[in-house]
């Protein structure tokens, strides 16, 4: 549940003991309840809205794939699987070069 412990759980509800009070915190737990089902229904509604409202091709958009961080790891990701082979080649001709290149120690 939103990547919190037990502990951490219940040291927000001694926390909200504290603010709130043992009175309220019932009525302050249900509106923030509704709060978060209201949040939650929005950005369903506004993604489905997206989607609705690019058209044909974008039914299989994911709304969490726009977001900076993931686009980002997709584009780089992308260009790093075309690089990886060059890469690897590269690696391989300086380990060939290395074993190639013995210098004798008397020379020196």
């Amino acid at each position: 549940m939103f990547g919190i412990g037990m502990g951490e759980f219940l040291g927000l509800i001694v926390l909200g003991l504290f603010l709130v009070g043992p009175d309220k915190l019932p009525n302050a737990a249900k509106d923030f309840a509704r709060f978060l089902h209201k949040v939650r229904n929005f950005t369903t509604y506004a993604s489905r809205e997206l989607k609705e409202n690019l058209g044909p091709g974008f039914e299989d958009l994911d709304v969490t794939d726009l977001t900076p961080k993931n686009l980002a790891k997709k584009v780089l990701g992308n260009a790093m699987d075309d690089v990886t082979p060059v890469v690897n080649e590269v690696k391989k001709q300086s380990r060939d070069i290395k074993d190639v290149a013995k210098i004798d120690p008397d020379l020196l």
